[in-house]
């Protein structure tokens, strides 16, 4: 089983992406749980959400503590400690970063999710973008199903750039192999 912990800012769609990654997985003929962290999370306010993916009917129902990947929307959370709090010695962070020095001490990925969701969006909303990130770096969930979960669960004027977001972001990252 796949553990997957999304670090954001309320109002950024860590939940979201959760929910989608989880969806995308299922498409994949792969089982998933996606679900968030409930607190007094506000609009810009730190936000968790999780995601499992497995081969394997999951039947745990708590909380990630030791994931596998953490995916993280907004690079001024990095200077938290609950971002790197539980990583495995073989865990992935993916960073919403242009750039950025790698002091966690595990693999780390940087994106500019941001400049993308302001290019095609308008909005600091950077969920898909990681998604396509996510998507390419792992190869756990296909492009195929990211569209299709896009597609299926967005508004018709929200699906097509998002769609957008998910490909460039998938494509722009050829180089990134794990």
């Amino acid at each position: 089983m796949i553990e997957i912990r999304f670090h954001g800012r309320g109002g950024q769609g860590a939940v979201t992406a959760a929910a989608l990654l989880a969806k995308a997985a299922g498409y994949d003929d792969k089982y998933a749980q996606g679900f968030p962290a409930f607190g007094v999370e506000r609009r810009g306010a730190p936000v968790k959400a999780f995601a499992r993916i497995s081969d394997n009917p999951i039947t745990l129902r708590s909380q990630i503590y030791n994931p596998d990947y953490v995916v993280v929307l907004d690079s001024s959370l990095m200077g938290l400690k609950e971002v790197t709090e539980g990583l495995k010695k073989e865990s992935v962070i993916i960073v919403n970063a242009e750039t950025m020095e790698n002091k966690t001490g595990h693999k780390l990925y940087c994106y500019d999710a941001t400049s993308l969701a302001l290019d095609v969006l308008g909005k600091n909303i950077v969920n898909t973008v990681m998604l396509g990130v996510f998507a390419k770096i792992t190869k756990l969930v296909s492009l195929g199903s990211l569209l299709k979960v896009i597609e299926t669960g967005f508004p018709e004027k929200l699906s097509g750039p998002n769609k957008v977001l998910v490909e460039r972001a998938y494509k722009e990252c050829e180089g990134y192999e794990s």
